[in-house]
């Protein structure tokens, strides 16, 4: 099934505001093997509203619409969508109930304004927007379905998943199935891994496809399969996965759509191991990302951001001669990092990062990107000199991403990710 999603609202196209909602509405009906054909961003504009819904409901039987239905006048989407479908604006009695109820939770007053959100079209079936004041409408034109969902993203997403995509499945019931099956692969560049997978690829039978979805560090590699025939699917993809294993088992590090501070913190908790950070150019994104992950007090200890050469000294026990003599962006320094917030935190594994993440500080021995990496556990410590390329932030994503692989590739002793 295909769908079409407009976003609407000026700041989305002065770039105020970025559209996230477009991304989760793909990972949330992409699993089904439901997809987006098409995106729109439009203003704030009746004839744009207009002119959007009637191209998109053109392509699909399906179109999702997020943003526009606040209780400003800026916000008209409502309006647009009656004069749209027909009927007219009535004051719906439930709605009113949930917008007070919603108000009610958040420790807040009503005002006119928020009142005025119970006013919907008499042509729309209303789904209560269980986490905000907007309410969802559900439109349908000639076979077609229409849903109007507020801008706010965590309403958006969190609607999108109780109720408004459990409703649009059973509306369009199919027979086919859908599977998926997701591999983390570490240590190969998207073109390299290609190769390495090209018999594998011509041999897909059809009705399966794989994708290869690339980040700095990692490519996650996916197979999706759609049949009529569920055991026929099934046994396929179970071919398939042990003919890929077969292939780069070695360096998959997860067949879950897994990110690798989560894969890290599976390993140790499985492990019974607790790890700390050093961290100079990430500046304690390592930190955070291990700490994003639901329950890692299990394992993780805390983190010296050591981005001074003193901090490096005092806290984390770098030798100052090394310091004067091979400079902060080193190999002995780094190890000499891991090795002390390890000790310092009293951990069983650490790593350390230290490096040059730009626009400015390189040296033509040392270009920005240059970030050298160490881990260490179980009294071994490995550490290796990367070249990242990008801004800034790229930079420090990418070296991020590495820290967490190499850690992993020591903890399952995978030498070639380290």
């Amino acid at each position: 099934m295909e769908i079409s999603v407009i976003a609407i609202g000026d700041e989305l196209l002065i770039g105020q505001v970025v559209d996230t909602n477009s991304g989760t509405i793909a990972r949330e009906l992409n699993p089904d093997g439901w997809t987006i054909k098409s995106v729109r961003i439009i203003a704030d504009n009746a004839g744009e509203i207009r002119k959007a819904v009637d191209m998109a409901m053109s392509e699909t039987d399906v179109v999702i619409t997020t943003g526009g239905l606040g209780p400003t006048k800026d916000d008209i989407t409502k309006q647009a969508l009656a004069n749209y479908f027909g009927g007219e604006m009535i004051y719906d009695k439930d709605v009113e109930k949930n917008v007070l109820e919603v108000v009610r939770k958040r420790g807040l007053k009503i005002n006119p304004l928020t009142a005025a959100q119970a006013y919907v079209p008499s042509s729309c079936k209303v789904i209560q927007n269980r986490v905000g004041t907007a309410p969802i409408m559900w439109f349908e034109k000639n076979g077609k379905v229409l849903v109007a969902m507020p801008g706010v993203p965590f309403e958006m997403e969190e609607m999108l998943h109780s109720e408004v995509f459990p409703l649009l499945k059973r509306h369009f019931a199919k027979d086919e199935f859908v599977e998926h099956r997701t591999f983390i692969v570490a240590g190969y560049s998207e073109s390299v891994l290609a190769g390495k997978l090209e018999i594998f690829e011509r041999e897909i039978p059809k009705g399966i496809h794989l994708a290869y979805l690339p980040k700095p560090g990692i490519i996650r590699l996916r197979l999706t399969g759609i049949s009529r025939d569920r055991d026929w699917l099934a046994e396929q993809m179970r071919q398939l996965t042990v003919r890929l294993e077969s292939v780069v088992g070695e360096n998959i590090i997860c067949e879950e759509d897994k990110m690798p501070a989560e894969i890290l913190g599976d390993i140790l908790r499985r492990q019974g191991l607790t790890v700390a950070t050093a961290e100079s150019c990430t500046g304690g994104n390592i930190a955070h990302e291990i700490t994003a992950v639901a329950g890692c007090s299990d394992y993780y200890k805390g983190s010296v951001v050591s981005y001074a050469n003193e901090v490096k000294i005092r806290q984390l026990g770098v030798d100052a001669s090394v310091l004067e003599r091979d400079g902060a962006v080193s190999e002995p320094v780094v190890r000499q990092m891991a090795e002390g917030v390890a000790s310092l935190l009293q951990t069983d594994c650490a790593v350390a990062t230290s490096g040059i993440a730009g626009p400015g500080g390189g040296t033509p021995d040392k270009p920005v990107g240059t970030v050298w990496i160490a881990a260490t556990a179980g009294g071994r410590t490995v550490s290796r000199l990367y070249r990242f390329a990008g801004n800034r932030q790229r930079v420090i994503n990418h070296a991020t991403m590495i820290a967490e692989i190499m850690l992993i590739g020591l903890l399952s002793g995978r030498e070639q990710l380290c």
